[in-house]
């Protein structure tokens, strides 16, 4: 499989001889180089695993949803198709989301309405409820987070969604790992491009990094 810069080039130089469209061309051109590794790589989960979960394997699941012209419907369409295909719950949009890939219907982090997430977490020497009260208290959100973040839901000590002044948001979960452990895990959404979803992905490191020494010296 070529380097994401390179599939790209010669998915350009396939369009100007074709005509067709970005999607077409790259579908195409992935149609001419679909190894078991390559359907591995591109759906961001390995044959072996989607295999035992599943009862079929990348190329199998390819088979399928292809004869079904899947790469035409919505995602919830194709996520419906695979459930009804006996594959449980958490891997029937594992299945779609990698077919998707597969066929060049989204990138990876890219939903199928062209926008991105990115999902960060992070593990910290807190209890579970001091590190809620960081993402809810407004004076200890001012040391941390961007100037106008809002708070729009939660449950206590388990989720909360933040919005972003750019219209992005964060749905964040907590999970405590112990009575002095516990993790908060970001899936930051509604992201225009993959070059603001990098630049958020590494946003929350760094917001993460401010936060630990807050709370380490709270």
């Amino acid at each position: 499989m070529p380097k994401s810069k390179d599939l790209k080039r010669l998915v350009r130089a396939r369009m100007q001889k074709t005509g067709e469209s970005y999607t077409a061309a790259r579908l195409q051109l992935l149609n001419k180089r679909e190894s078991v590794h390559d359907l591995a790589t591109i759906a961001g989960m390995s044959d072996a695993s989607v295999n035992r979960r599943t009862g079929r394997t990348w190329a199998e699941w390819v088979r399928t949803l292809d004869a079904a012209d899947a790469a035409k419907k919505s995602h919830r369409e194709i996520a419906a198709y695979v459930s009804s295909l006996g594959a449980p719950s958490w891997w029937t949009q594992m299945v779609t989301v990698g077919y998707e890939r597969i066929r060049g219907l989204r990138e990876r982090g890219q939903q199928r309405g062209g926008e991105y997430q990115i999902t960060k977490s992070r593990t910290f020497d807190v209890p579970v409820a001091r590190l809620f009260e960081a993402f809810i208290s407004k004076r200890l959100c001012s040391r941390w987070l961007p100037k106008g973040v809002t708070l729009r839901s939660m449950t206590a000590n388990k989720r909360v969604r933040l919005g972003w002044t750019d219209g992005t948001q964060a749905v964040v979960g907590f999970t405590a790992k112990g009575s002095a452990k516990s993790i908060a895990a970001v899936q930051h959404e509604k992201l225009p491009d993959k070059t603001q979803a990098d630049a958020m992905k590494k946003a929350w490191s760094e917001r993460f990094d401010t936060l630990s020494d807050l709370l380490d010296t709270k």
